[in-house]
């Protein structure tokens, strides 16, 4: 997604300093490869990530419209239009996660920077924890269930790869009341077991009051090369994608406060730890 968005980007970049509307880019698009299917619509679909594969034909007539003519910076753009096509393992999975938007930058992120109100982050999820979640969101067919927890069980592998993103997690205390009573030891446990340098997780307890992040949950996505993405969760299990920045940055700024506001990684990890022991008393 990251690298179709780019390309997205840049081709809306082209035209735009090309001086041209996308009605006029597609009426000379269809001069110039009239056994193409070419209109006004199409070149905003390619411009708004709609299409998933800018064929390399098409992608050079527009080239051409545009005056890219210099062959270096033309064999770019065709090499990231190439890498945009590569499907992910996702894709198999488009009956439950749709074009797989998130799942795509998550794959491609850097640092995920995540503040979770009523939930432990799915990438911290663990299995028994997700079918949880999942049946209590009104799904109940069991095949779908299990197809739902294996595909966040594998979002989960991208944490063990070697270029692995830096995860930072914010959860508020309302998620660990929230916790089924048959999951919850194993839920903290594995919070507590897998945090390292590069993965920390903070709690917000209740003791902290009003906050800056009381509106609801978003994720934070931190790409190389591209510009920083903002995640907000909508009822449904859609969400919402924020790239500009003047907005993305309003987000950045209330996560600074959430985690000035939350527990410190190693007080909260002392306050799973205390969690986890009040737990396993009772059983």
């Amino acid at each position: 997604m990251l690298r179709r968005g780019r390309l997205a980007r840049q081709l809306l970049r082209l035209r735009e300093e090309a001086g041209l509307t996308a009605k006029v880019a597609a009426a000379e698009a269809k001069k110039r490869a009239p056994g193409r299917s070419w209109s006004e619509s199409k070149i905003t679909r390619i411009e708004n990530r709609k299409v998933l594969r800018v064929r390399e034909v098409d992608l050079r007539v527009l080239l051409d419209i545009y005056g890219v003519t210099d062959e270096t910076q033309r064999e770019a753009y065709l090499k990231l239009a190439r890498e945009a096509s590569i499907s992910g393992w996702w894709y198999g999975y488009r009956d439950v996660l749709g074009a797989g938007t998130y799942v795509d930058m998550e794959n491609e992120a850097s640092l995920i920077r995540t503040y979770q109100v009523q939930y432990v982050p799915g990438l911290l999820q663990t299995e028994a924890y997700a079918r949880a979640v999942i049946r209590s969101g009104g799904v109940t067919d069991d095949a779908e269930i299990d197809r739902r927890v294996e595909v966040r069980m594998m979002r989960q592998h991208l944490l063990s790869r070697t270029d692995a993103p830096r995860l930072w997690a914010v959860i508020d205390e309302t998620a660990f009341r929230k916790l089924p009573s048959d999951v919850a030891v194993d839920q903290i446990r594995h919070l507590i077991d897998i945090q390292r340098p590069s993965l920390r997780i903070q709690v917000l307890p209740d003791e902290a009051g009003p906050h800056a992040g009381m509106d609801g949950s978003f994720v934070v996505l931190d790409f190389p090369s591209d510009p920083t993405v903002v995640y907000v969760e909508q009822v449904g299990g859609g969400g919402l994608l924020v790239e500009e920045p003047e907005q993305t940055t309003i987000y950045e700024t209330v996560l600074d406060h959430v985690q000035a506001a939350a527990l410190s990684v190693e007080a909260s990890r002392a306050w799973l730890e205390d969690r986890l022991s009040r737990l396993e008393e009772r059983t």
